[in-house]
């Protein structure tokens, strides 16, 4: 019998599933969702490579059939920056957790960005520390309940838009598990921005933050991950606009010069050259 829509096999080591990842994860939605896009994009499994740090996300790298390289907590982004500069003509994408990205990772997220170096982020937003036992995370909804806030987190959260946007990611974008046709569209113009794309996507832990916050099981949490999301308006909203449900949809998407395109017209100017054949 003939398979239904687009054959992803190629960019999946199908050999390894199925994944470590607790029944019900999003995880697995979003690499479905990388998969689909790598195939739209007809990308050379050769000259791509996934950049995984620690925690659930991490994991990512060790199931997508491209180049693959696990790396220490929060430094995902210095890795792949060192990729990119010394091939600029691979595709990467880095996967990592709302903690490795934010927490630890924050300075390597913000100074990345800023650079505009040509790297799709995709940030896995579950809302606490999955992998290490429930914590609370940088992204931990105000009054949820972690291992570490039974009484409800009394922490503010941490916006990854806003953190993209100030920091001046070229493509920015929100989508989440539950709108599984949206997420490899986002991954795909975020693979094809020449610049910093962020793809922040909302996802659902039901071992952790769904059992701890009463929502219930995966399903559940997908219910719940709709309604507390909508779609962003044709008009861009100011800040006091955008308070309420989470907007998901493209928040950003700008063309300046990328970092290793800058970088090679500074070693042209200097009569040096750059990248490695």
């Amino acid at each position: 019998m003939p398979k239904l829509g687009i054959d992803v096999d190629k960019y999946l080591r199908t050999q390894v599933l199925p994944t470590v990842w607790c029944p019900g994860c999003g995880n697995g939605n979003t690499v479905e969702g990388l998969a689909t896009a790598f195939a739209r994009l007809d990308v050379d499994p050769t000259q791509a490579v996934v950049v995984g740090g620690i925690g659930c996300s991490g994991r990512t790298p060790f199931y997508v059939a491209t180049n693959a390289m696990h790396t220490t907590h929060g430094r995902a982004l210095g890795y792949a920056t060192g990729l990119k500069m010394a091939q600029p003509n691979l595709t990467v994408v880095v996967t990592m957790g709302d903690g490795d990205a934010l927490a630890i990772g924050g300075n390597h997220f913000i100074h990345a960005a800023r650079r505009n170096i040509d790297l799709t982020v995709l940030v896995y937003n579950n809302g606490i520390y999955g992998m290490t036992g429930g914590q609370g995370a940088p992204t931990t909804p105000f009054g949820s309940r972690t291992t570490t806030s039974l009484t409800g987190s009394i922490e503010r959260t941490f916006d990854t838009i806003e953190i993209a946007l100030a920091a001046g990611a070229t493509y920015v974008a929100r989508t989440t598990t539950f709108d599984m046709q949206e997420i490899p569209l986002r991954i795909e113009e975020a693979i094809k921005h020449p610049g910093f794309a962020v793809v922040e996507i909302l996802s659902q832990c039901p071992t952790y933050y769904g059992r701890l916050n009463q929502i219930g099981d995966s399903s559940d949490m997908l219910v719940w991950e709709r309604d507390r999301t909508e779609g962003l308006p044709v008009k861009m909203l100011n800040r006091e606009e955008l308070l309420g449900p989470l907007k998901t949809g493209v928040f950003k998407n700008e063309r300046i010069t990328e970092f290793t395109k800058a970088y090679s017209d500074l070693c042209a100017r200097v009569g040096g050259s750059y990248g490695l054949s």
